[in-house]
């Protein structure tokens, strides 16, 4: 017997060997026994991180609503949150932070509060000590540090970081000055040239709170740098140049000496954050000017761009860019989700970010290698005179997108109707209105980037996605990501500055740096004011703060010159005359914004065919959808061939292992949640606003709640300043 053993031992010894080679290229467990919950909040009770924790991923461990008993939801309390003003169509867009039992929220008039988290009663609030005539922004959420001596809420509003005592609501007065920071400062400019809020937290590791940023979009728009400022002090710990100086990385994909004048490339959607690997996940947008890149040659490092930074010292590890030389306002969304997928039997760390364009593109986390392959497609010239639109762009095999992506004329939902485009104000004047497919005929439609000119071009899906900022949402047991979509066309049609038309400074000096917002007319988009009659409403003193300063979510312009803010004044104030103005006349760029809108018609609706918002549910392990569904119905919409229309929609969901995804984000002002497994709606009820804003769902005392902030005030709805917070019915 044991002579035998010995014969065999030779073939044992090798046996083992290739045992032990086979086993290196296995991943260290069977994949399914590492797909477990992984949580970073260690008292996954609250909802203590932006979207519910550093990886954005929008999920809950909270069982006790279930798909079972769901539709027993009840109002548990609301808070009318106040800061609504009759001056302006206010917004709430806050995702609010709930931690043990004391939730934090902000109103429409960006003052914070703290409420009594099972009850609904105020304990505190906070009002940033900002003139009324400063553009506050919007915010979206808080960042929460602490350790075992120290509580401090990082909260933004307009160009200032504040840091509070969330026990009564103060300001850390070692923070910065006397509690806040200038974020204005430190970009390389002159802070007081320069207009920049955060409407979105960043990320927090360790003792650094890294940020992004919302930057003007018009020429003379300040850089996008990100920042890792020093929680307990407020000083700038590292600086990652989203628009590189010379001799840095991606220098060469920019003219010469742009850095001193080019803007934009700032994240201002929100980053994730891996705190075991140190990495932290920052998403950017377009360059600006947003439409015209004659004076940004090149591809535009680190605009439209997935970062990969470490997070203790800013250097970048790796980067993807979505858009090359962005045309578009391509700006990514949404943080990126993080997540692990199983591909090959092995378990990957991944990251996935969506678009407005409707793609989902998906990374192994601490290489960046993409997890599906990337196609680079073609795309036309531009004929603008100066512009070189980038020949190739990439785009994933897989998964599909989750919106369509070109306008069609079999596509168009009843295409005789008169066509309703915002920079097309006369039809209701007109005896023969244009009709959506005239409309459609007489502008180029061909898919996704198609450079802009000066005759029109559809951009589908449109300017707000696609995807938005409301993000998506991962279940990380599962690798499964679910996303709302909009279906909404736009047409983007550009002007050319001449130089010898004797037109008004005014005039000119406003189609380029209030068209992009207001529309080629000034006639007003959806939830932003027209300005043509603004003069009725305002006068020229006020005007003039409210362009320097901003007002509500607009961002001051304080980079144009006091010549420019007077001439913009006078004219909206229809108070300067169509003199010569040429030897005034001084426009870098040669081309603005003449027509940017929504594609509808006479009703409102859009003229493509429903669904007009969608739900999807995407299994990142293969690429492949589980369900769509339409998301929302629009009340006046009657169509025997659609059960429901779909709806535009803002703000993204939450899903929680009981097995359910809440959302509200649509027009008609509803909350639901949907069975995650099928994408069943299961429960819905009526908002007293719309809830433009991610939910949040936390536990205190054995009961789990869902709370949503109830602002309204997108695409034209009413606003509103309520928070509500539903729960099961004690069982006492």
């Amino acid at each position: 017997m044991h002579s035998s053993i010995l014969r065999k031992l030779p073939l044992l010894l090798l046996a083992s060997v290739l045992l032990l080679i086979i086993t290196a290229c296995l991943p260290d467990a069977p994949a399914e026994d590492l797909r477990l919950p992984k949580v970073t909040n260690t008292n996954y009770l609250s909802w203590q991180h932006y979207l519910g924790d550093p990886g954005r991923s929008h999920y809950s461990l909270l069982d006790q609503i279930d798909t079972n008993n769901v539709t027993q939801l009840q109002l548990a309390w609301s808070y009318a949150s106040g800061g609504l003003t009759s001056r302006r169509n206010t917004q709430i867009q806050t995702n609010p932070l709930i931690v043990d039992d004391q939730l934090f929220g902000v109103n429409a008039a960006m003052e914070v509060f703290a409420l009594n988290a099972t009850s609904g009663e105020l304990l505190w609030t906070f009002s940033p000590p900002i003139q009324d005539a400063s553009g506050l922004g919007i915010n979206r959420g808080f960042s929460y540090w602490a350790t075992e001596d120290v509580q401090q809420l990082f909260f933004a509003a307009g160009p200032y970081l504040y840091a509070l005592n969330p026990e009564d609501g103060s300001l850390v007065f070692e923070f910065g000055q006397e509690g806040r920071i200038d974020l204005r400062a430190g970009l390389g400019r002159d802070p007081d040239q320069l207009s920049v809020v955060a409407n979105t937290p960043g990320a927090l590791f360790n003792d650094l709170l890294i940020l992004g940023s919302r930057v003007q979009e018009s020429p003379g728009a300040a850089p996008g740098h990100i920042r890792a400022y020093d929680v307990r002090s407020g000083e700038i710990r590292w600086t990652f140049h989203t628009i590189p100086q010379p001799e840095e990385y991606g220098a060469d994909s920019w003219p010469e000496g742009v850095n001193l004048r080019v803007g934009g490339a700032n994240s201002w959607a929100g980053m994730a954050l891996d705190m075991e690997r140190e990495i932290v996940y920052i998403p950017t947008g377009s360059a600006a000017f947003d439409f015209y890149g004659g004076d940004r040659i090149g591809d535009n490092l680190f605009a439209n761009c997935l970062l990969a930074l470490n997070a203790r010292t800013g250097e970048r590890i790796w980067h993807f860019q979505f858009v090359r030389h962005d045309l578009w306002d391509r700006d990514l969304p949404s943080p990126p989700n993080l997540l692990n997928v199983i591909q090959d039997g092995a378990l990957i760390p991944a990251v996935a970010q969506i678009t407005k364009s409707g793609h989902v593109f998906i990374f192994h986390r601490e290489t960046g290698r993409p997890l599906f392959p990337i196609d680079e497609q073609a795309y036309p010239a531009s004929s603008l005179i100066g512009e070189q639109a980038a020949r190739y762009q990439p785009l994933p095999s897989l998964p599909a997108p989750f919106a369509r992506q070109e306008l069609k004329e079999e596509d168009l939902y009843d295409p005789n109707r008169p066509a309703f485009i915002d920079d097309f104000v006369d039809h209701a004047q007109n005896e023969n209105p244009t009709t959506v497919l005239e409309k459609f005929r007489s502008v180029r439609s061909d898919g996704q980037f198609v450079p802009p000119d000066t005759n029109g071009v559809i951009v589908y899906p449109g300017f707000d996605g696609g995807a938005e900022w409301g993000g998506a949402a991962v279940d990380p047991n599962k690798g499964i990501l679910y996303v709302n979509s909009n279906e909404m066309a736009w047409i983007l049609r550009m002007g050319k500055v001449d130089q010898n038309s004797g037109q008004a400074l005014g005039k000119t000096l406003a189609q380029i740096h209030c068209a992009r917002c207001h529309g080629g007319e000034l006639q007003g988009i959806g939830e932003t004011p027209e300005l043509i009659q603004v003069k009725e409403r305002l006068s020229p003193e006020r005007i003039s703060i409210i362009i320097q300063h901003g007002q509500g979510a607009m961002p001051g312009m304080s980079q144009l010159t006091e010549l420019e803010i007077e001439s913009i004044t006078n004219y909206l104030s229809g108070l300067e005359e169509n003199i010569d103005h040429r030897a005034e006349l001084n426009v870098e760029l040669p081309y603005y914004v003449a027509g940017f809108g929504r594609f509808k018609d006479d009703r409102g609706f859009p003229v493509v065919k429903p669904p007009w918002g969608k739900l999807s549910a995407i299994d990142m392990n293969s690429g492949e959808y589980l369900w769509q569904v339409p998301l929302g119905h629009e009340p006046d919409f009657e169509d025997p061939n659609y059960a429901l229309s779909g709806l535009e929609n803002y703000g993204g969901p939450v899903i929680t292992a009981g097995g359910l995804l809440f959302i509200a984000a649509t027009r008609d002002e509803k909350l639901r949640a949907f069975q995650l497994d099928n994408g069943k709606l299961l429960w819905e009820i009526n908002l007293p606003a719309g809830g433009y804003a991610t939910p949040a769902t936390y536990a205190v005392a054995g009961r789990q709640y869902l709370v949503i902030a109830c602002g309204g005030g997108k695409m034209g709805t009413n606003p509103g300043d309520q928070y509500l917070a539903f729960a099961l019915p004690n069982a006492d």
